[in-house]
C-alpha cells in the first residue's frame, strides 16, 4: 500500500499526515499531564490511598504503644498475684482507649498522609533527581524534611491532641514543655530513616514508608502527648 503513496498522494490530495498529528497531540497531551500531575496544576485530588496508609498503621502503632504501656502497668500491679496471663490480657484489652486511637487514626488521615504526600511531591519536583554527582542534593532534601516538615508534624499533632482533649489553652506550655525534646529525639530516629526514604523508597511508596517507620517511634510520642 506505501507503493501507492500514503495520506491521498497517489490521488494528487496534499492532505496533512492525520496520523502525525494524532501522535503529536497524544505526546503533548501526555506532557501536560505529566506536568499537571507534578505541580498540581490539574486541581487538587486527595490522596485517598496515602491517607488511608498513613491513618492504619498510625492506628497500628497507638495500639501498640497503648498495649505495651497496659501490659507494663499490669504486670507490676499484679506481681505477686494469682491471676493469670489470661485475666492481665483481658483486663488490658478492656481498657483500651478507643478515643485516644480514634485521635491517632484521624490525624494520619486528615493530616500525615495528605500533608507528608504533598511535601514529598513537591521536593521532587523542584529538586532534581539522584544522581552520582547530586549526593548533596538528596542530603541536602532529608535535612529540609526535618527542618522544615518535623517541626509541622510535631505542632500538628500536639495541637489535634490537645484539640480532642479540650485544652487548647495548655497547648503553648505543652510545646514548651515537649516539643523540643520530642524534636531532637526525632532527629536521632528519622534522620537515618529519611536517608533510606530518598535513596531507596520510590515516590508512591515514601508516605507508607515514613509511616511504617512511625510505628517504632510511636511508643515516645503518644507517651509525650498523654503525660
Amino acid at each position: 500500500m506505501e507503493a501507492l503513496g500514503s495520506n491521498g498522494a497517489f490521488w494528487g490530495w496534499n492532505l496533512p499526515d492525520l496520523r502525525s498529528k494524532k501522535k503529536r497531540f497524544q505526546s503533548k497531551s501526555k506532557s501536560s499531564d505529566s506536568t499537571a500531575e507534578a505541580t498540581g496544576a490539574g486541581g487538587y485530588r486527595f490522596p485517598l490511598k496515602q491517607a488511608v496508609t498513613a491513618a492504619s498503621l498510625a492506628l497500628t502503632g497507638d495500639t501498640i504503644a497503648q498495649l505495651s504501656d497496659r501490659w507494663r502497668k499490669q504486670k507490676q500491679s499484679l506481681s505477686g498475684s494469682s491471676d493469670t496471663s489470661k485475666d492481665v490480657m483481658s483486663s488490658i484489652v478492656s481498657h483500651h482507649d478507643w478515643l485516644r486511637a480514634l485521635r491517632m487514626t484521624s490525624y494520619g488521615f486528615l493530616f500525615y498522609g495528605p500533608g507528608s504526600y504533598a511535601w514529598y511531591k513537591y521536593l521532587d519536583h523542584y529538586l532534581p533527581h539522584q544522581t552520582a554527582q547530586n549526593l548533596m542534593l538528596k542530603f541536602l532534601q532529608v535535612l529540609l524534611n526535618q527542618i522544615v516538615l518535623g517541626p509541622c508534624v510535631i505542632a500538628v499533632v500536639f495541637a489535634w491532641n490537645n484539640l480532642w482533649l479540650g485544652k487548647l489553652s495548655q497547648l503553648p506550655n505543652k510545646y514548651q514543655k515537649d516539643a523540643l525534646p520530642t524534636l531532637f529525639y526525632g532527629f536521632r530516629f528519622w534522620i537515618p530513616v529519611s536517608v533510606l526514604n530518598f535513596w531507596v523508597v520510590p515516590l508512591q511508596a515514601r508516605v507508607a514508608f515514613m509511616s511504617t517507620g512511625s510505628i517504632f517511634w510511636n511508643f515516645f510520642l503518644s507517651s509525650t502527648m498523654s503525660k
